[in-house]
């Protein structure tokens, strides 16, 4: 447990076990899809899954389009790949794993709606279906393939705290980030596919994992950054998942940057309501709505 984790709250009438308000097992599970492969891909999935449930984690990451792989050739070999979401057959398998485990699970999924596609990432627990993240913010060829996220930033109230998901590119804009933690997100959940961009990142320079650190602490949330490893197609990709604090440290990881890996923590997910850095400085109170509104000109009312 990290010295952050240790930080005490503030004391309140009757009993409690300090420290130990809302603890909860949580993982990254780091692994290597093949492109085109869904049935080796899923297979490896619930492996992983398997690996974290059997050590007692209740809330899985698992990285970006893990279902299909990364890099696709045209939209044809993405359309054939994709599923609708919640009714498609590699939902359905999570759903299972987590009934199995008790547990929630956030996968990235290669989604089809009708004619569009997305690059997504599907919420579900015991009791099924949660809901749907699709990414906001494309990275390169993304753009050719997919349609821009329209569900906007939705928070998901799990039994140990709330939950938003991001993915990939979306952590260099941190409006992406501040909008979910001023929604209540204690934890965000990340799929990934960081890749080698030299010189800005290399495996042995992981700036995006740097980024979720500082992400956590600016917005004084959990982050849990599931990464892939492996090349595929010419592309790089970086490992180093990792789970951050909202102090902007490292609780777990960052992992091999070139092995599958099962990154995992038990967090005291208080650490993520309590943002009083001393007796007069709160970076959620502190900030200066006079000038800016809450949700950064985001509003979850209107319809997408």
């Amino acid at each position: 447990m990290s010295k952050f984790q240790q930080m005490p709250v503030p004391p309140y009438p009757g009993e409690r076990d300090p420290g130990k308000e809302s603890l909860v097992k949580v993982a990254a599970l780091q692994m290597e899809p093949h492109i085109g492969d869904k049935d080796y891909n899923m297979a490896e999935t619930l492996k992983i899954i398997d690996k974290a449930g059997k050590k007692g984690a209740k809330l899985m990451v698992l990285p970006e389009l893990c279902n299909t792989g990364y890099i696709f050739n045209s939209r044809e070999e993405a359309f054939a790949l994709s599923e609708e979401v919640p009714e498609g057959p590699c939902t359905e398998e999570w759903i299972k794993k987590a009934k199995e485990y008790n547990a929630y699970i956030c996968a990235g999924i290669t989604e089809r709606e009708g004619n569009l596609l997305y690059n997504s990432v599907v919420v579900v627990g015991p009791d099924g279906y949660i809901g749907t993240y699709r990414k906001m913010h494309l990275w390169n060829e993304e753009k050719l393939w997919f349609e821009p996220g329209n569900l906007g930033f939705p928070v998901f109230d799990l039994p140990f705290g709330k939950i938003g998901c991001r993915i990939c590119y979306d952590v260099w804009f941190p409006e992406t980030t501040r909008i979910l933690a001023a929604q209540g997100a204690d934890i965000i959940c990340d799929s990934t596919n960081w890749v080698v961009v030299d010189p800005l990142q290399t495996k042995e320079k992981p700036t995006a994992a740097t980024s979720a650190a500082q992400m956590s602490l600016m917005n004084s949330v959990f982050s849990i950054c599931a990464d892939r490893v492996g090349a595929e197609r010419g592309c790089t990709y970086i490992g180093n998942s990792c789970i951050t604090d909202p102090g902007g440290g490292f609780v777990a990881g960052p992992a091999d940057p070139d092995k599958p890996e099962v990154v995992m923590a038990e967090i005291n997910v208080v650490g993520a309501r309590f943002r009083h850095w001393s007796a007069f400085n709160n970076p959620h109170t502190d900030r200066r709505l006079d000038w800016y509104d809450e949700l950064l000109g985001y509003n979850p009312d209107e319809e997408w």
